[in-house]
């Protein structure tokens, strides 16, 4: 599947000549966006970058850029929305010039969006499309607890989990009217089995497709 760029408000797809598919997952903690990004990857061909992991590997890395990032984490401080350009810029090139890319983790919020889409407009590699995982809070809730349960992570008790998701929806929720007004939003329920969350998510990439080649 070949998607072309996005331009002015709507999706266009291209032939098997392009470059591949270009996409970001947004979605709240606990709605299955690091599973869909492997499996969306795994089914078009193209690199799941998380931005997380770039980050972490870069910091532990030598050189100036990773002691900085490793600084701003070890203090507990967001890193710096150029420097995380800066790693993520020659990742999604590479990527966007060999099977296409998908963006999880970043932007986090809408000057970062606004910031990414300048840069990607500059090099070529504008998103074809944004897919937003929904699911009621009461349903995230559940699911962050379930896996506190299983694996013991601090990060996922009930007060907790209740500001991260009250952080996701003051920050990066702005970013679904956003990507709504440039045309390029693909909403998806992600209160459904993992495997029907991502048999949505191929139907409807898939549909776009083929209403762009009418």
């Amino acid at each position: 599947m070949r998607f072309a760029s996005a331009s002015g408000h709507g999706v266009r797809f291209a032939s098997a000549s392009g470059h591949g598919v270009r996409l970001l997952l947004l979605a709240p903690p606990g709605a299955g966006k690091g599973t869909q990004g492997e499996r969306l990857a795994a089914w078009s061909g193209a690199r799941h970058i998380a931005a997380g992991d770039l980050l972490r590997a870069q910091a532990q890395a030598e050189g100036p850029l990773g002691r900085e990032i490793a600084a701003h984490q070890a203090r507990g401080d967001l890193v710096p929305d150029q420097i995380v350009l800066d790693v993520l810029t020659p990742a999604v090139t590479e990527a966007a010039a060999r099977g296409g890319y998908i963006l999880d983790g970043f932007p986090r919020n809408l000057t970062q969006a606004i910031a990414a889409a300048e840069l990607a407009a500059r090099l070529g590699v504008t998103l074809h499309a944004a897919i937003y995982l929904h699911a009621p809070e009461p349903v995230l809730t559940q699911r962050l607890l379930d896996r506190a349960s299983q694996s013991g992570r601090s990060d996922d008790k009930a007060d907790v989990i209740r500001h991260r998701l009250q952080v996701f929806a003051e920050t990066t929720g702005p970013l679904v009217p956003y990507y709504t007004e440039r045309g390029i939003l693909v909403a998806v329920d992600a209160d459904q089995p993992p495997d029907s969350v991502t048999a949505d998510i191929q139907a409807r990439l898939s549909g776009l497709a083929r209403a762009a080649d009418r």
